[in-house]
């Protein structure tokens, strides 16, 4: 057995593994190998509630002078569809803040991982072998989209659209890594072959990630079963995945186990991922090599590594949950500027569709503001075919290469890219690029008038 060891987050190795705490708080660090970084992970903390609080304190005087104000409620958090500057009600300008409503502890707790997000990790850590980015807010920047991208890489047929049954170019996997670590001195690049195709996947915004954690099976299901009566081609189907990881001793959200099948995939850019606590633990491995009790192994390599500096599982599982703990708790931000006329032209074009305004969440979800809402993330969180003009030769579990999750319209107004790799500058390219089922929807929009087209990019913009 290995001595008791600490991680940077606190977490005793000796300890069973913990479920996630609203409060923060940790067990004493280790001193030789923590003190180095707890100050700056402590004015980090300090610095984002002083700007937090600076920003709620100027966005309660503008309520104030405009004689308007602010509701938390459950009912309110789930109207955005209805009209002109709707629910959810956070502050106008504001990304990364908690949902309104949340108990103190959980406004604590939601600082405490958004720290812990943005936290470089170190070769002494445990990053590594390869990696791809050293934070998860390297790619996440204050919750929303990028700077950060990664590479991925693909075998695929003499169309360039459809992946090769025979894959075996890519010893290492799909993805390309070329960060080296604790002894690494060979990075996983594509190799020079003509079959081999390159995409580029920027890391998409994590806003408003928990509503889709808390959508009911049974509403996508709903979703999935309408559009397949439809006879236009507009339709979507559900990415139904395999749990990769090991079980989460924190039963409350999910009770997943290796192996278990038939799963609604809802995160990542094909929907392969579960839920956020999988979903973090899975970035931990792929993109930085931080090991954790979740997913115990190094990713496969050139040099054949098989652990790095840090002996053993880098980061326990308190270290994954409390992150997730701030994903499930990041608002929608405040939506401002929407307006009847674009609504309507919305769903006149079809695009209501595959961004469905509003999804119920299941009862039981342990957030209570989060539970039993209309949930206003604009997507069904289905699989669409796309085309192939945006294929990328993948697969993820039973998504296809030209096969897409419908993105959530959520903070699209902080974007400055749109579509997964960033191929988009503007909400009239990236609407245009859609071929595929959505050949219906775009052919409604371009019969549109000039001024109707503007007030449609309008209302998404605002979203």
């Amino acid at each position: 057995m290995r001595g008791e060891r600490t991680d940077r987050a606190g977490s005793s190795r000796a300890e069973g593994p913990r479920a996630s705490s609203s409060s923060g708080t940790s067990n004493e660090p280790n001193a030789k190998c923590l003190r180095p970084r707890a100050k700056p992970e402590k004015r980090l903390l300090i610095m984002k509630t002083i700007f937090i609080c600076i920003k709620g304190a100027l966005g309660l005087a503008a309520l104030a002078v405009a004689g308007c104000s602010s509701s938390g409620s459950p009912a309110s958090q789930g109207a955005a569809d209805s009209g002109a500057d709707t629910e959810p009600q956070t502050l106008i300008h504001a990304a990364d803040v908690p949902i309104d409503g949340l108990p103190a502890a959980d406004t604590k707790g939601f600082d405490d991982g958004d720290g812990l997000f943005d936290l470089p990790f170190r070769p002494a850590d445990g990053l590594g072998p390869l990696y791809v980015r050293t934070s998860c807010g390297a790619c996440h920047d204050k919750a929303a989209r990028g700077p950060g991208l990664v590479q991925k890489m693909a075998v695929v047929g003499a169309d360039e659209v459809t992946a090769s049954a025979d894959q075996s170019l890519l010893a290492y996997g799909h993805t390309v890594r070329q960060g080296l670590a604790a002894g690494a001195t060979t990075p996983i690049v594509p190799p020079i072959d003509p079959s081999v195709k390159i995409t580029t996947r920027l890391g998409p915004p994590v806003l408003g990630r928990g509503y889709l954690e808390a959508i009911a099976d049974a509403e996508i299901e709903r979703v999935a079963a309408e559009q397949a009566t439809r006879t236009d081609g507009i339709r979507g189907r559900i990415n139904r995945v395999t749990y990769a990881s090991q079980p989460n001793s924190d039963t409350s959200f999910h009770q997943h186990q290796p192996g278990d099948a038939n799963l609604i995939g809802r995160f990542g850019l094909k929907a392969r991922v579960v839920s956020l606590d999988d979903f973090t633990a899975d970035a931990f491995q792929g993109d930085m090599g931080m090991t954790t009790p979740m997913r115990p192994s190094e990713p496969p390599n050139p040099d054949g590594l098989t652990d790095d500096l840090r002996a053993g599982v880098d980061l326990g599982l308190d270290h994954v949950n409390r992150v997730a703990f701030y994903l499930r708790r990041i608002a929608i931000p405040r939506r401002v500027g929407l307006t009847d006329q674009g609504r309507a032209l919305f769903e006149q074009a079809e695009c209501s569709v595959c961004h469905v305004p509003s999804l119920r969440t299941r009862k039981d979800y342990p957030i209570a503001v989060l539970a039993d809402v209309d949930a206003p993330v604009f997507t069904d969180l289905l699989l669409h075919d796309l085309g192939p003009a945006i294929a990328d030769g993948m697969t993820d579990g039973s998504a296809l290469s030209t096969e897409w999750r419908t993105a959530p319209l959520i903070g699209l107004r902080f974007m400055k890219t749109f579509l997964h790799d960033g191929r988009a500058s503007t909400l009239l390219d990236a609407v245009l690029a859609h071929e595929g089922s959505a050949r219906a929807s775009i052919d409604l929009f371009r019969a549109l008038s000039d001024a109707d087209r503007s007030a449609l990019l309008a209302y998404v913009g605002a979203l």
